[in-house]
């Protein structure tokens, strides 16, 4: 299911990580200096950019599962990184967010991880950079859910239940938010 892409930008991350003493530091670091340099490639920060923070963090997230580091601790690492390079750039950090949010999901559901943690996980990191950022934090979070989701109903039923429970049951998260998404009053 992952691209030729999202493999080629994991062999190159996981060849700048390998060594390296943290591993989660050095993924977010190395993460947005890739996704920084293709958004200068990209030029234009709208839709096809979208699909760059896409494949960049299933890419990361393919790394981090070939470098033996556990998907949920990168996962938060992985779309910190790819959100502050969309910031840097200029570019919308929610759309963005949805966007890092399904790349993580597809990607997680390819390595065979634990599709519901990486959701909450990406959704997590989403809130915290929007927060960081001054963004309004209910609309960072309903757009990451509502990625996640999406994804999540891509990849398969069991798929899409694991990932709903999982940000249901999520502490870190207002239910109220992603509980209207789920139910679907928010149409993506």
């Amino acid at each position: 299911m992952l691209s030729k892409v999202v493999d080629e930008i994991s062999e190159t991350l996981t060849a700048v990580i390998k060594g390296t003493d943290n591993v989660l530091t050095a993924l977010r670091g190395a993460v947005k200096n890739q996704l920084s340099g293709s958004l200068k490639d990209v030029g234009d920060l709208t839709s096809g950019a979208m699909g760059v923070v896409s494949d960049t963090v299933g890419g990361a997230l393919k790394s981090a599962s070939d470098l033996g580091t556990s998907l949920v601790d990168a996962t938060k690492e992985i779309v910190v990184g790819a959100l502050d390079a969309v910031s840097e750039a200029g570019g919308s950090v929610i759309s963005a967010g949805r966007n890092a949010v399904s790349g993580a999901i597809i990607a997680a559901a390819d390595i065979g991880g634990d599709v519901g943690k990486v959701a909450v996980s990406a959704v997590e990191g989403v809130v915290e950079v929007a927060g960081k950022l001054g963004k309004d934090t209910a609309e960072a979070t309903r757009e990451a859910v509502l990625g996640a989701v999406k994804a999540a109903d891509d990849v398969g039923s069991e798929t899409a239940q694991s990932v709903k429970d999982a940000l249901l049951g999520a502490a870190s998260l207002p239910r109220d938010v992603v509980e209207k998404v789920i139910k679907g009053s928010n149409k993506a």
